[in-house]
């Protein structure tokens, strides 16, 4: 018989801290690390780094709730008073990577900073965030696949703990969420090995790049998880928003080199650092 690891990291009284809340926390913090180690490379202070967190972490969660209650609105719109319930679970990465981006954008405008470059020099944290906070979903037996045999886990040469953990209510399921972390660290290490080679990310690119990359990542994976949200009851919205956005990046892509002819991504802001607005 396996033994479920358990989800509750430690307790202070009625007070129960997840492991899963512990993941994401430890996601943001080195998202945050990385940005303001390039961003100083590339003449960006680290405060904006920092005031970027303090605003776009608590907007991008209400995001992903949002996004999450759009879709599973034949439930919600009888149960309003769950609506704020985020801690019953419940919200979709991809809210919050949209709500995150509109932030951003407000935040560049405000600052006077070149989202495209901002957007270059957080997509890898954003990224390495990602890939640590799907063992979040790990610790809570969730984000995973069909229901599988002992045996096709076992061929995966998985160590034994993630086997076990796959084991969920008398049955072993595919570990969906160790696809997509597994995948999006090859796609980081691509990322970081190649954005400071000289002329070859325009700005924009690298970002551009990454949401390629984790498009395709998710359209696969996506295919597999038994707990999509869907349109119509048919389509699986996170893949129909994955082909959408990979669509986006290859014309924004085109468009960019040929008509607007953007600066390389390693000249960064322009601006002597330390500087003052």
């Amino acid at each position: 018989m396996t033994l479920a690891l358990n989800p509750i990291a430690f307790s202070i009284g009625d007070i129960h801290v997840r492991w899963y809340g512990i993941i994401i926390a430890c996601g943001i913090l080195l998202a945050t690390f990385m940005s303001i180690r390039e961003g100083q490379r590339r003449q960006i202070m680290s405060d904006d780094f920092i005031d970027l967190l303090l605003w776009g972490v608590p907007i991008g969660f209400i995001g992903a709730r949002i996004y999450y209650v759009i879709f599973e609105w034949g439930y919600f719109s009888q149960h309003p008073d769950e609506i704020i319930a985020i801690w019953n679970g419940g919200i979709a990465i991809y809210g919050g990577l949209i709500a995150g981006a509109i932030v951003l954008l407000v935040f560049c405008y405000r600052r006077f900073l070149s989202p495209f470059l901002v957007l270059d020099i957080v997509a890898p944290g954003v990224m390495a965030a990602q890939v640590l906070g799907r063992w979040g979903n790990f610790m809570n037996q969730e984000a995973h696949g069909a229901k599988c045999s002992l045996q096709y886990l076992q061929n995966l040469h998985l160590p034994q703990f993630i086997i076990d953990q796959m084991y969920i209510n008398g049955s072993y399921y595919k570990p969906t969420f160790l696809y997509e972390s597994f995948f999006n660290l090859i796609g980081l290490i691509i990322i970081l090995s190649l954005r400071h080679k000289k002329h070859l990310f325009k700005q924009g690119e690298v970002f551009m790049l990454y949401l390629a990359w984790y498009s395709v990542v998710r359209f696969f994976v996506e295919g597999m998880r038994t707990d999509s949200l869907y349109i119509f009851g048919v389509i699986r919205v996170s893949q129909a928003l994955s082909l959408l956005l990979l669509i986006a990046v290859v014309i924004l892509f085109v468009y960019r080199r040929v008509k607007v002819k953007p600066k390389w991504y390693l000249e960064g802001s322009g601006l002597k650092y330390p500087y003052e607005r």
